[in-house]
């Protein structure tokens, strides 16, 4: 398979029509092997317009999704970013070639051994690889100009708010919470105490399970 030829048709296919207008992302991602983060045999899938199971609650998002919630994020060469349930490592690295620093958080385990070995395979640089709790996120090296979580969630914690800088923006995806309805990509931005929510487009994304909303006993 030609995976160049295949960016290119990922750049120009589903990102450029589809509102990606930040010259740094659309090039980044037309150089980056998306390819090389998954198993060889769903290589061939890398560059559909749809998100790609990983197993154990992670998928490598689609791409025009993931392009635009980084584009949302409004990263700049100076940002401190931090990516939650970073997965596969593809959102990480992408994030790497705009900021200056990338903390790249999975649960302890395989999990972070699998995203540092994916890392380490491309070269990417300027990307740290911790290990904990996701719904918890890397307080240590807070606080953060902007926060990806790679992934849908029912809710973010208020100790992951609690982490950006103040003006900081988290982006990820709210599940909808309803079988056969779409999410919503959103912006949370974190202001004089208060986070304020910008909605941004519709995602499917598959909801990440340590997000999910804890359900109430009923009788």
């Amino acid at each position: 398979m030609d995976f160049a030829r295949a960016r290119l048709n990922m750049v120009e296919g589903q990102l450029r029509p589809n509102k990606v207008t930040d010259p740094r992302i659309l090039a980044a991602m037309l150089d980056l092997p998306r390819e090389l983060f998954l198993p060889a045999e769903k290589r061939a899938m890398a560059y559909l317009d749809e998100d790609i199971p990983l197993g154990g609650g992670r998928a490598l998002v689609e791409p025009m999704v993931l392009a635009r919630l980084v584009q949302a994020a409004e990263v700049e060469e100076d940002s401190r970013v931090q990516v939650i349930a970073a997965g596969a490592g593809y959102g990480a690295a992408l994030l790497a070639r705009l900021a200056r620093s990338v903390v790249a958080l999975e649960a302890p385990g395989e999990a972070v051994e699998r995203l540092r070995a994916a890392l380490a395979a491309i070269g990417a640089r300027g990307v740290r690889v911790v290990g904990g709790p996701v719904t918890e996120g890397w307080a240590a090296e807070a606080p953060y100009d902007a926060i990806l979580i790679e992934g849908a969630v029912e809710t973010v914690p208020e100790v992951i708010l609690a982490q950006l800088v103040e003006g900081g923006r988290l982006v990820t995806v709210e599940a909808s919470g309803r079988p056969g309805v779409l999410g919503t990509a959103v912006r949370l931005v974190r202001l004089a105490g208060t986070v304020t929510r910008v909605p941004l487009f519709d995602a499917g994304t598959p909801l990440l399970p340590e997000f999910r909303r804890k359900r109430g006993f009923v009788f």
